[in-house]
């Protein structure tokens, strides 16, 4: 199956006019709890969307995929989040706290961070798919390198899920399907998942939406939503602060179930659920906008919010990044950068009479299933979403790495620390590794600071080894303490270095 350009387009401009909408729509219901009846806007738009960050934040991606192509990372995301983002407010101010600590993701999404299970990362899932369209693995990986810059667990698991349903919304329709490969790209036992099973099952079981959305307040309590009639408030369970992404990706799929694939209705269901109602509606719009493409979309929701782009949380003063003015050069942009960034194999601009296409799989091949590395191994997208956010991945020339511990960045004086490094082979040869470890004075490493061991191949298995090591802290004086482990191929000139941060907290008498 192929997409073409002129479909891509229409879908392209779907999603972002779909984003718009949503976000204006919901944006004056923000944080309010309870069940409202709103059928268009609310507000006087004067041909504009209103600024949002559900959009504006997927702008600083673009620039950073503009000059990094495909090799953009979380590492990459980090440092333009710290430049561009001028935000400081709940996740995204603790993820930029964390990361001019030192701390790199994912620990900048999981240190002292009680927002990372919100909402603000599968706002920005847009970006993935449109760059990775009928592509959801790949949407999927780069959704889990930008989410986990600022949260962890359900957090990334949300925009894990919405960015490869998202992706495969460029080539299929059926609602009921695109749930399920979202779901294929996510921890079963995640909440997201549960969220998303419960909204489905209240839906086919004929409950209305707003019997839905009473459940889903019930059995997966929000704090975001600030009750608007104080006299008459809603009794829910207490919540856990910052813990609002299972409940709002179950109420956004309500609203999609329940609205009888109209765009309007659809959208307005969300919002009238209350609660992160700009970030509901925004996603759902950006759904509906892909499946429908931007001709879909009745002209009485999109003319009166424009083709314009408003920016709320983009720094625009240091030069670096420029920001696209209107949706049309939005993906005028995209449109360019997709060929560099799936590579020619996937999306074919040079084929003699083929034009711009795009290769997608078949709806059956849209979900996320193991992969075959050769004849003896499998790998999944899965292993490297539920690890834990105390591992550092490293992708080198001649091998990968993780370097996981034991617990945070956290160290006292007489505390130990333990680490395990896998280091795996990544080319058909036989090498040997040596290992140092670059320890500041005060810590000491065991069983040695150096080392030297074969990484085979045999008969294009890929060998990996699996190495423990303790870090011992003596008496500790300073208040940052950086380690570096150095990886060498012996004979090769690839030299991977791995910079561990740790920080010093005395332990509580």
């Amino acid at each position: 199956m192929k997409l073409h350009l002129d479909e891509y387009k229409d879908k392209l401009l779907g999603c972002w006019m779909g984003k718009n909408i949503g976000g204006t729509l919901g944006e004056p219901y923000e944080g309010r709890r309870g069940v409202f009846n709103l059928e268009f806007y609310s507000q006087e738009t004067h041909g504009e969307p209103l600024p949002n960050d559900d959009l504006d934040l997927q702008l600083i991606w673009l620039n950073a995929v503009e000059k990094f192509g495909n090799r953009v990372n979380a590492a990459i995301l980090a440092e333009y989040w710290t430049i561009y983002n001028v935000c400081h407010n709940s996740e995204y101010g603790v993820a930029k706290n964390n990361l001019r600590m030192g701390l790199a993701p994912p620990l900048s999404g999981y240190v002292d961070n009680a927002f990372q299970n919100s909402n603000g990362s599968f706002i920005r899932s847009e970006i993935w798919a449109c760059l990775a369209p009928g592509n959801p693995e790949i949407a999927a990986k780069y959704a889990y390198e930008d989410a986990i810059v600022d949260h962890c667990g359900e957090g990334v698991y949300a925009e894990v899920f919405l960015a490869a349903l998202e992706s495969a919304a460029f080539v299929e329709t059926d609602k009921y399907k695109l749930i399920d490969i979202g779901l294929s790209c996510i921890s079963d036992s995640a909440n997201i998942a549960y969220a998303v099973r419960l909204a489905v099952s209240l839906s086919q079981s004929g409950k209305t939406w707003q019997e839905a959305r009473t459940e889903i307040m019930t059995l997966l309590p929000s704090d975001y939503g600030t009750p608007v009639d104080r006299s008459a408030i809603e009794v829910f369970p207490p919540a856990q602060i910052g813990n609002h992404a299972p409940n709002n990706i179950a109420l956004m799929i309500t609203g999609w179930l329940h609205g009888e694939d109209d765009f309007g209705k659809s959208i307005c269901i969300a919002v009238n659920c209350g609660e992160d109602t700009d970030c509901t509606a925004a996603s759902l719009g950006s759904i509906l906008g892909i499946i429908k493409g931007i001709k879909g979309i009745p002209s009485r929701w999109t003319e009166p919010v424009g083709r314009d782009i408003k920016t709320i949380c983009i720094n625009l003063v240091d030069e670096g990044i420029i920001v696209p003015k209107t949706i049309d050069e939005l993906t005028d942009r995209i449109i360019l950068q997709t060929p560099l960034f799936l590579g020619t194999k996937i999306c074919d601009v040079l084929s003699p009479g083929a034009g711009y296409s795009i290769n997608v799989g078949p709806s059956d091949k849209l979900y996320m299933t193991e992969s075959k590395i050769n004849h003896y191994m499998w790998k999944s997208f899965l292993d490297i979403v539920k690890q834990s956010p105390f591992c550092i991945r490293n992708e080198f020339v001649l091998f990968s790495t993780v370097l996981e511990s034991d617990s945070d960045p956290f160290i006292a004086s007489g505390s130990q620390k333990k680490f395990k490094l896998t280091v795996e082979n990544t080319v058909f040869n036989n090498q040997w590794i040596s290992l140092k470890w670059h320890v500041p004075e005060g810590l000491r490493i065991f069983p040695e600071n150096s080392v030297c061991l074969p990484l085979q191949q045999y008969h294009g298995y890929m060998a990996k080894v699996d190495l423990g090591f303790t870090l011992e802290c003596g008496e500790l004086h300073d208040s940052l303490y950086d380690l570096l482990l150095e990886i060498s191929s012996i004979g090769h000139i690839t030299k991977g270095i791995i910079p561990v941060r740790l920080i010093h907290k005395p332990a509580a008498h």
